[in-house]
């Protein structure tokens, strides 16, 4: 038998590289020279009484090596204070997060910090003390801000910011614009103000917020000093997160469950039986399980309205206090998980109408998800081949230009879930291999969807495990699916190599949740 890890452990897993470091969104950029300087006002000092800097330490997981973190990294942010002992930020601030920590403005209190209801989809959070104590000293005499009306295109708001010497100071912005817009993860589109107005460099601040006369208008979230633009997440997302949130068991914002299409066409309208004066968005797909196929909604079918207001061709319906604006605010945003929503269809030329549940379509639940912050990623190494789970963090490692460089076996699974349904719960593949006696011949194996372990069907990472496990034979056989072949891994050399591994510093072999 060839002998065991005589080398130093090295890592040759070559599924996708170490991503780089995220760049900063933080806020407080550089001072900007333009032709007409920024007028900044100073803030009243009382609205130091209404927030309070939050401290974060983040350490996300290894997507090359699942059984290992990065390196941790600090952000900070100012925050408003939105209830008594409750404060409100962004998600993005607590993503990853292993410590949290408030901070009076002044710097002179502290106190333990811990979430009480997260969305990462609208990239919002709220938090609370940890010590009753803590939080009592923290927050005595602070003035939580109420939450002001929907502002106009047009109104100016406010951008607070405390500096280091204690000086507050208010930035206006103009509201130029709103749209439902993805500000932290793709594929979540929220209601989102565009400002234009010059930050100046104050005080570093991953998050600021935003107020109308003294009242909390939403939380700035990412600044462009070229173009001097501020995104803000909208009021209405902010007290529509806050009301969800306040009865402790925040559900999320709810989703109904459809794919759609537009219908500017001329050919398309007549096929579809549109008349020339109804807008409406082509359904090409309905999530199996979803609000939409629980109410009868089928593909085909095309989308006139929501609760009456009529959608046009492109997508987009009058709001009464925004303008023309994209369909999707009208269920996340306006809606909560639970409530019901009527929807006015065409169905091969016939209109009816559906009512249907709003549920929440929850990541976990999906082939490949879109998230997965705040836990630990599923894998198994076995003999020095590594295993994991598809997502889409793990194809973003595999750079800026993912979408092109991941394997394209990766990108069509993500793209067509329909072709694994009922078979996988999720897609697990073999994302490369440490170099042991056990993996001689198999180091350019990378990046394959493993479709049998001896003989038994693959769906998730569990079954991986128990195939690998309930085998008691001499060696191990793995089918994959896209070169439709089999490896074999030796029993008795991976287990003893299993053992070298767990004794040079990897800290476990697999990881099942």
């Amino acid at each position: 038998m060839r002998p065991l890890l005589t080398l130093p452990l090295f890592l040759a897993l070559a599924a996708c590289e170490r991503p780089k470091p995220a760049p900063t969104t933080e806020v407080a950029p550089p001072p900007v020279v333009t032709a007409e300087p920024a007028v900044i006002k100073v803030a009243p000092k009382d609205i130091k009484q209404s927030v309070v800097r939050i401290n974060s330490t983040q350490q996300s997981w290894n997507p090359g090596q699942p059984w290992e973190k990065d390196e941790p990294a600090s952000r900070r942010a100012l925050a408003a204070i939105v209830g008594p002992q409750r404060v409100l930020t962004t998600a993005e601030l607590v993503a990853d997060a292993t410590y949290l920590e408030f901070e009076s403005p002044d710097g002179t209190h502290l106190a333990q910090a811990k979430v009480i209801a997260v969305d990462y989809e609208a990239n919002l959070s709220l938090l609370g003390p940890v010590d009753e104590k803590e939080g009592n000293i923290l927050f005595e005499n602070t003035v939580p801000l109420e939450i002001t009306s929907p502002p106009k295109i047009g109104q100016v708001l406010d951008i607070l910011q405390i500096e280091d010497n204690g000086q507050t100071l208010m930035t206006p912005g103009n509201l130029q614009s709103v749209d439902v817009a993805s500000n932290f993860l793709a594929g979540h589109a929220f209601l989102t103000y565009m400002l234009k107005g010059s930050m100046q460099s104050a005080a570093s601040s991953y998050s600021l917020p935003v107020l109308q006369d003294g009242k909390l208008a939403g939380v700035l979230i990412s600044y462009n000093g070229k173009d001097q633009i501020c995104d803000v997440v909208s009021t209405d997302i902010v007290a529509r997160f806050l009301k969800d949130s306040a009865a402790g068991d925040y559900k999320g914002f709810p989703s109904v469950g459809i794919s759609v299409a537009r219908t500017e066409d001329n050919s398309f309208r007549q096929w579809l039986k549109l008349a020339d004066d109804q807008g409406g968005l082509y359904i090409h797909n309905v999530r199996k399980g979803g609000a939409a196929e629980t109410a009868g909604v089928k593909k085909g079918d095309v989308l006139l309205a929501v609760d009456g207001q009529h959608i046009d061709r492109r997508g987009y319906y009058q709001h009464e206090n925004y303008g023309s604006l994209f369909w999707g605010h009208l269920i996340r945003g306006s809606k909560s998980t639970g409530d019901t929503v009527t929807l006015s269809l065409l169905r091969e030329g016939q209109p009816l109408e559906i009512k249907a549940t709003l549920t929440r379509e929850e990541e976990s639940s999906k082939l490949v998800p879109g998230y997965s912050f705040d836990k630990a990623p599923n894998f198994l190494l076995k003999g020095g081949l590594v295993f994991q789970e598809l997502s889409r963090p793990l194809l973003e490692s595999f750079g800026e230009n993912w979408e092109s460089r991941a394997p394209l076996n990766f990108l069509d699974a993500m793209e067509n879930p329909e072709k694994y349904e009922g078979r996988v719960d999720r897609i697990i593949f073999l994302s490369g291999s440490i170099p042991t006696p056990a993996t001689v011949g198999y180091e350019s194996l990378r990046n394959l969807i493993v479709k049998k372990v001896n003989g038994k069907e693959i769906k998730n990472m569990r079954s991986l495990v128990d195939a690998f496990k309930g085998n008691l034979g001499e060696r191990h056989s793995i089918e994959f699916d896209e070169e439709n072949f089999t490896v074999y891994l030796d029993e008795t050399v991976s287990a003893a190599v299993d053992k070298q591994l767990l004794q040079r510093g990897i800290s476990r072999l697999s990881r099942v949740q």
